[in-house]
């Protein structure tokens, strides 16, 4: 009986100390898990922070290209536009139709 109750104890040592072991492997893994994805999320906060940069550069660079006077200097030196004088504007006159 003693014999049994001793096998027995070493059972249950054995299969505790098993259990304790797969616990802190599994801790271990999760640690790491958790770590590579903080340093994932890092990153991905980082190109935000780049994209949110460049936007906000395209914005002003947007807005400069816009303006009239920038529309106006471009239409002038690559496309050789001018401005017509007023003898060469036609004002068309149109009448409205109307039903009887």
């Amino acid at each position: 009986m003693i014999i049994s109750i001793h096998r027995w104890l070493v059972i249950v040592i054995s299969v505790l100390s098993v259990l304790i072991l797969v616990s802190a492997v599994t801790v271990v893994d999760i640690k790491h898990q958790n770590r590579k994805q903080f340093m994932e999320l890092q990153k991905l906060y980082k190109a935000r922070d780049q994209l949110d940069d460049e936007w906000g550069r395209l914005l002003l660079e947007q807005s400069t290209l816009v303006r009239q006077g920038r529309i106006e200097q471009i239409a002038r030196e690559k496309l050789g536009m001018v401005a017509p004088d007023s003898t060469q504007i036609v004002v068309i006159k149109i009448k409205k139709y109307e039903e009887n």
